[in-house]
Parts: C-alpha cells; sequence; structure tokens
C-alpha cells in the first residue's frame, strides 16, 4: 500500500494546475482520496483538527447500510425461492433462471437466497452507480469540483428502496434525476435541498407508479402475485385490534424483515443495527431519529385511538407501523441526511416531529401512498432551512433583549 501510494504522489503534479493532465484532476483526486484520504489539511488556529472528515463520515454511512444490504440481498432471494418451493414452480427465464436451475431454488438454502437475490439486486446496483456517476463525474468536470464520496452512499440507498422487478432502464432515468434535478442543479454536493435518493425514488413512484406500486413487483417470480403486508391491511375489512390478524406475517417476521417489499427497507432490525452504528460515531443525529419516531407513535397512536370503521389502515397499532413499510429505513438513513435536514438543535426535533407525523398521516388518511415515510421526509427537506431560520432568528432575538 505504501508503494501504490507513492505512487500516486508522484502522479499528482501532472494533475495540479499547470500539469500535463490539469483538467482530469477531479478524476484523481477522487480516487486518490477514496484509497488514502484528503490531504488538504489544517495549518492554524482557529480551526480544529479532527480525525474524522468527509470521507470518513461517507464512509461510515456505507458500513451502516451493509446489513440492510445484505437483508435485501437474501431476502429478495428467499422470497423469490419461497414461491417457487410452495408452488412448484420451474426458475424464472433468461439467465437468471439458467444460474438458479444449476444452484436450485431451496428456500432453506443460505447460498441459494443470497445468489438469487444478487442477481436481482447487483444489477440493479451497477446501473445506478454507473449512470448516476457518470452524471457526478460530468457535472464535477465542467465545474472543476473535486468528486465527493457522497455519490456512494446515494447509490447504496437508492437500490435499497426499490422492487426486485425495477426494470433497468427506469433504474437509469431515476437515478439521472436525483443526481441532474435535486443536486447539481442546486450546485452539487452540501447545496442540495433534498436527499437525491429520496428524490430519485419518489420520481419513480409517481412517474412509473405500475412498476413500483400493486401485489406483483415484490416477489421476483415472473406471474406471481403477492402483496405487501401494507397492502394486505389495506385489502381487509376493518375491526379495531384485528385487522394484522388477517395478515400472512407476524410482528416478529416484519421487525426481522421476512416479509415481501422493498428490497432493503423490510428488516427493522438490519436498520437498527446501521442505526447503532451512525449514533455511536455520531454521523448521524440522535435528536431526528428520536423525534421522528416519537412523531411517528403521536400520529399512529391517534388515528388508533379514533379509527375510522371505512378505513382499515387505522385499526393497526402503533407498534406495527414501526415495522411495517420503510418507516425504520426512512428515520434511519434518510431524515438523518446532514445535509437536507435542519442542523440546529431545536431545528432537528421541530423537523423530526413533522416527519414522522407527516409520515403516518399520509400512510394510514390516503393508503394510496402506503410510503408515507418517503413524502413525509421530502417534505421536511422543504421545511428544514426555514425551522433553522426561526431558531436562529429567536436566539439572536434574546441575545439582543439580554445584551440590551
Amino acid at each position: 500500500m505504501k508503494k501504490l501510494d507513492t505512487f500516486f504522489q508522484n502522479l499528482e503534479p501532472h494533475f495540479r494546475k499547470g500539469g500535463k493532465y490539469e483538467k482530469y484532476y477531479p478524476l484523481y483526486e477522487a480516487v486518490d482520496t477514496i484509497l488514502f484520504g484528503s490531504s488538504s489539511k489544517t495549518q492554524t488556529a482557529p480551526h480544529v483538527r479532527d480525525a474524522i472528515d468527509y470521507k470518513r463520515i461517507m464512509t461510515t454511512v456505507i458500513v451502516a447500510l451493509i446489513p440492510c444490504t445484505l437483508m435485501a440481498m437474501w431476502n429478495t432471494g428467499y422470497q423469490a425461492n419461497l414461491v417457487i418451493d410452495s408452488m412448484g414452480l420451474a426458475p424464472p427465464d433468461g439467465w437468471r433462471g439458467a444460474i438458479m436451475s444449476a444452484v436450485g431454488c431451496s428456500p432453506d438454502s443460505l447460498f441459494s437466497n443470497f445468489l438469487h437475490g444478487a442477481l436481482y439486486f447487483l444489477p440493479v446496483y451497477i446501473v445506478t452507480v454507473v449512470v448516476g456517476g457518470f452524471w457526478e463525474v460530468l457535472f464535477n468536470f465542467i465545474r472543476r469540483h473535486e468528486i465527493s464520496e457522497a455519490f456512494l452512499v446515494t447509490s447504496l440507498l437508492f437500490p435499497l428502496t426499490l422492487p426486485a422487478t425495477i426494470p433497468l432502464w427506469q433504474v437509469a432515468l431515476g437515478i439521472s434525476f436525483g443526481v441532474i434535478i435535486a443536486k447539481e442543479a442546486f450546485g452539487g454536493v452540501g447545496r442540495n435541498f433534498m436527499n437525491p435518493a429520496l428524490a430519485s425514488r419518489a420520481f419513480l413512484y409517481f412517474a412509473y407508479p405500475l412498476q413500483s406500486t400493486g401485489n406483483n413487483v415484490w416477489v421476483a417470480v415472473d406471474g406471481v402475485s403477492s402483496a405487501t403486508p401494507m397492502a394486505q391491511i389495506g385489502a381487509t375489512a376493518s375491526v379495531a385490534g384485528q385487522v394484522v390478524e388477517k395478515i400472512d406475517y407476524s410482528w416478529t417476521q416484519a421487525f426481522l424483515g421476512v416479509i415481501p417489499g422493498s428490497m432493503g427497507e423490510t428488516s427493522t432490525l438490519a436498520c437498527l443495527l446501521g442505526a447503532a452504528l451512525l449514533l455511536i460515531t455520531g454521523v448521524a443525529s440522535w435528536r431526528i431519529m428520536l423525534a421522528t419516531l416519537i412523531g411517528g407513535v403521536i400520529g399512529a397512536s391517534f388515528f388508533y385511538l379514533f379509527p375510522d370503521p371505512a378505513n382499515p389502515m387505522t385499526a393497526v397499532a402503533p407498534h406495527w407501523h414501526l415495522v411495517l413499510g420503510g418507516f425504520a429505513f426512512g428515520l434511519v438513513f434518510m431524515a438523518t441526511d446532514p445535509v437536507s435536514a435542519a442542523h440546529t438543535r431545536a431545528g432537528m426535533w421541530m423537523f423530526g416531529l413533522l416527519v414522522g407525523i407527516l409520515a403516518m398521516l399520509i400512510r394510514i388518511a390516503n393508503p394510496a401512498y402506503t410510503e408515507g415515510i418517503m413524502l413525509a421526509i421530502l417534505l421536511g427537506n422543504v421545511f428544514a432551512p426555514l425551522f433553522d431560520y426561526f431558531v436562529i432568528q429567536a436566539n439572536v432575538k434574546r441575545r439582543m433583549v439580554r445584551h440590551g
């Protein structure tokens, strides 16, 4: 590794201003910082030197996403293998089917589940990295900005929010929208007012609803319909306290994530493991996480205490809402985005409460949008600067009064 570092140091003058490859400096700098860290160091006061930098923050988030990523591959394969095995079906047509025919589609096989799920997850991830990375590099070359590691997080978050059967051309279109419209149009890293991965998912949700919603997208088996627990609840007759008894899954299964759904959002346990790392390292705000959780419980409890017989979602207890859909994933990884969330302490509390309450309001009052957390966070991103503004202005007024 030391020899490789020396090699890059010898190359650096050729990419600096006046060098032969000056225009390719952003690309050189991106590879160098990913491998060895940033070479920029604080030299004088009043700045504080710290071992943590932007690269390490992004790396920590990626590590925190590993449990959800592993669960995405295993559960996607498990759900597909379970249907194939229980219904006596043949493996799917095409190259995936050829591979699975050789390996077998047993839901009891850890390897088979991981492999089958990876055959769906990895193509989505690769398309996201290639297409999104192209736009990132292009805009940074044009602006002569350094290429940030932030896209590595976006490129992993986005596939985890998608169903396994999403067409790859839609993946390319969605990530292009998120990078160009929600991020680069506002100046790039640190200037986007909403989470690019979430904006990409919302674009696909509204532009191509048939490929993002419904009963046949959550299990990667052609011609097989399998609804998520949220969809099953929406189709039941509303009887207070008995709605969840009519679905095919237990609370424990929902908590573990052994249910149909978006590839990386089903497991609350995996999200909690990621949350633990983000909180221990101080990368994510515990205030936003806690406030969003409290807001979600408040919103769900209100509807549960005052149920509507015509709406089965109001008969779902709050503790069920916490493990269904993408609420946990959004709470841990999306709402805590350090760029698009509120930055003041009081603002974080207001932001989190708004997101949590709105998530349940959208999910329950309008079951057509069962993933209320997605829309709630995007709306929260819009209000976050306003929350910070009011908090700062209130602090200014208090100091003015205190000092006459």
